[in-house]
Parts: C-alpha cells; structure tokens; sequence
C-alpha cells in the first residue's frame, strides 16, 4: 500500500516537472527542473506544488484510513468464520453425541424386545398349558356326566305308566285322571328326551370351504357333504368311514341337482333331500328331492323375505330344516325386523305346514340350530368367535323351559358353527366348524312336565 503511494508521489513531482519545463520553453530538462527546486520558479509553481502536496498527503491519509477499514472488515470477516467453525465444530460434536445415544438406545431396546419375546414365548407355553389342562377338566367332566346312563325313549304306554310320578293319581279323580291322561296323550311326542350333555368329541377330518354342511341319512349309512354356502351339487359317501378315508370328496358321487341349494341349512330324511331355494327377489322355497329317482317330487313357497335370515351371526342360512324323531322342522324369521326365531312343523310327503310355534329365542348372536324329540335347542356364539353354548330351548310340547334346560358348552375347537344337523338313530350331532367336519356325541335324560 505504500509502495503504491510513493510511486503515486513520484510520478506527481514528474508531471510538475514538465509543468516547470513548459513554463521556460527552450530549456534544459535539468534545468528547469534545478530552476523549480532552487524556488526560482513563479509563485504560481509554489502554489501549485503545496496543493498537490497537500493532496499527496490526502490521498496518504485517505489510503491509509482505507487500509485500517479494510484491515478492520478482515478482521470481522475472520472472526465471523472462526465462529461458524466453532459452531460447526459444536453440531459435529453434539451430532457425534447423538449418534452415540441413538445406538445406545438401539442396543438398549434390542435387550428389551428379546426380553419381550422370551417373555412372549413364555406366556404362550403358559396358555398352552392352560389349554391342555382346560381341556383334560373338560374330558374329565364328560367322563363323569357318562357315568349316568342316559334313559332310553320310551313308547306311548310307558310314557302313561311313568306320568304317576307327576301326581296326577294322587290329586284327581278318576274322571279328572282320565282327562288328564288324554291331554297327556295329545300333546306328548313319540320321544321324551332332552340333552343332558356332550358325551365325545369327534374331528373327523377337514374338507372344503370354512362354511358348509354334512349329515347322515337317519335311515341309512350314507352321508351327504354340503361344500359352502350355495351351490347345485353335493358329493354322497356310501358311510362316515369311506368319507373319513377318502382325500377331500374325490372317492364320493357327485348329485347335481336341477336347482342350487342355498345356506348351509339342508336336511336328509328317509331317502330324501330337503332344500332350500331361492332365487333374486323371489319367495323361499322348499324343495323335496328322491335321492334314489334322482328327481324333484315336491316345492312349497314360505312367506320369509328375502334379505331376512334366521341367524345373526350366519347370514347366509335364510331358512334352516331339521329332522328328528318326530319329522321334518323348519326355522325361520319372518323378516329382518322379527327378533325371535319362529320354528314351523311340516309334513314330509307334501310340505305342508302344520303347526307354527314363535320359540321365544332371539335371532341376534345366534349361529345354529337343532331339533331333538320336538325341542330346538339354539347354540349362540360372539361376532369374534369363542365357545359355542345352548342358552336357549323350545318345546313344543312345553315340557321343557329354557330356564330349567342344561346349559351345554361345546369344546372350543376352531371357529364357530356353520351348521348343526342331529341324527335320531345315532344320537349325534354332526357340524361344521370352520372347514373340520366334527361329531358330537349326545348324553340324553327325560323330559320333565312343567
């Protein structure tokens, strides 16, 4: 910066020195120039260099205050970057911190979920152990219940026979006894049993869809396997063994019918196949079908809605037939809005109604039913499936009141019931449980008159 100044100075005193020489015209250059140093120039010449020495000094003072602001600004400027490079240095080493913290965590959080699954794995083998043992009561309470004999059906004049026990000998007259005995006579079944209890369990095997349908002919060996919830076939094993042996349904005969069977609500009953039909927007219909013809013999209309099904927690069953000692039953729901379930006898040559009896037994969480000796027993669930239970029964006898009915719990096994068909000759149940084709063993006592 001074070098820059001097040679700023020289070349100043250089100009003056041409001013000078043009001044004394013809002239020596080194004598004008002794001519100016020696003061023998104008005054104008002396005036002229105060001036540019004053500049001169100016223009020193003005370089120099610039070179102290420009030094000052680069001073700031370092200092500025100094600290960003303290504050970098500083997020470098609070970012290395919490580096080393997120992997403590990590290893701190490794140590709890493998804690986590260690103690996963041991409650799982403690609900295992749970099972097992809740399992092993409920053999053991099935052990015992079979300890008791169930009491065989008895025919019309042993029935007469055992009513002395309900009193009527000893409370009435023999008019008033005779009476009595025909009322008896008329409203009594062919069969006074009622569950007692689940004597086995049986998982014969699983096939098919989660949702369908099998039974066996009461008055044969043949058993009919219903696959999901519609369809126009179904597949005949010649008995429980051949369908137990055979790899799905490939060793069976297949049945096409000449109209699809709807929910898994089918029933079999002395040769024949009874199903529900129903098309779009049209009535239900029951369908009697020889399975020895191979023809339809026989249809009725029932008054059911078509969106309205009978058990809430199986929406696909719009109507359910059964079959017992007594014949053939149908349950149904009248429409969507009806609460209970309604239960209908018919006669199995024509189809015709007979009786209609409203059984009391709300539809909401039901997801099956059966009829044994004229009493619906209705097996309810929960939307996330647990164990299957009867709370309530019908008579339609009123023999038997759901209040004083046993309560039945099936053994929770997979899912939940799509279907349930009981066979009279057998005293059994034959279900559908989410795919497994599953067979009850019933424990029956007697009715008693309420």
């Amino acid at each position: 910066m001074y070098l820059h100044c001097i040679q700023v100075l020289i070349g100043c005193v250089k100009l003056l020195g041409r001013f000078c020489r043009g001044t004394h015209q013809g002239g020596k250059p080194e004598e004008s120039f002794k001519i100016c140093t020696n003061k023998l120039c104008c005054p104008i010449d002396r005036l002229t260099m105060k001036l540019v020495f004053v500049l001169l000094v100016s223009t020193a003072w003005t370089f120099t205050g610039a070179q102290y602001y420009y030094q000052g600004l680069m001073d700031y400027l370092e200092n500025r970057l100094l600290a960003i490079e303290d504050r970098m240095q500083l997020w470098h080493d609070q970012s290395h911190r919490y580096h080393r913290e997120l992997q403590d965590f990590k290893k701190l959080t490794v140590v709890a979920m493998d804690g986590l699954r260690n103690e996963h794995s041991m409650l799982f083998k403690d609900l295992e152990g749970a099972a097992v043992r809740v399992d092993r009561v409920e053999r053991e309470m099935d052990y015992v219940e079979t300890q008791t004999s169930p009491r065989a059906c008895a025919n019309k004049a042993d029935k007469v026979v055992e009513q002395g026990a309900w009193g009527l000998e000893e409370s009435r007259g023999e008019e008033e006894e005779e009476e009595d005995w025909e009322e008896l006579h008329s409203r009594v079944s062919d069969c006074v049993e009622i569950i007692s209890g689940i004597r086995s369990v049986k998982i014969l095997k699983r096939v098919g869809s989660p949702k369908g349908m099998w039974t066996r002919d009461p008055r044969s060996s043949k058993v009919y396997v219903f696959n999901g919830t519609s369809g126009d076939r179904i597949y005949q094993f010649n008995s429980v063994r051949d369908f137990s042996r055979s790899a799905g349904v490939n060793n069976s005969r297949q049945i096409m019918l000449p109209s699809e069977w709807r929910g898994p609500s089918s029933a079999v009953y002395n040769g024949y196949l009874y199903y529900i039909k129903q098309e779009a927007d049209t009535d239900v219909q029951v369908v009697r079908y020889d399975l020895l013809r191979g023809s339809v013999t026989d249809t009725a209309m029932f008054p059911v809605e078509s969106h309205a099904t009978v058990y809430n927690l199986n929406p696909e069953t719009v109507a359910d037939l059964a079959a017992d000692d007594e014949g053939l039953w149908l349950l149904y729901a009248t429409s969507d809005s009806e609460p209970n379930i309604n239960l209908a006898k018919m006669d199995p040559a024509t189809l015709d109604i007979e009786n209609i009896w409203d059984t009391q037994c709300p539809r909401e969480n039901a997801e099956a039913a059966f009829v044994v000796c004229g009493t619906v027993y209705v097996v309810y669930n929960t939307r996330l499936a647990s164990r299957s239970r009867v709370q309530c029964v019908f008579d339609v006898n009123d023999m038997v009141i759901s209040e004083e009915a046993p309560l039945l719990y099936f053994p929770r096994r997979y899912g939940a019931h799509a279907s349930l068909k009981y066979n009279p000759e057998e005293k059994q149940l034959y279900g559908w449980d989410d795919g497994y084709q599953i067979i009850y063993r019933l424990t029956m006592k007697r009715k008693l008159l309420v």
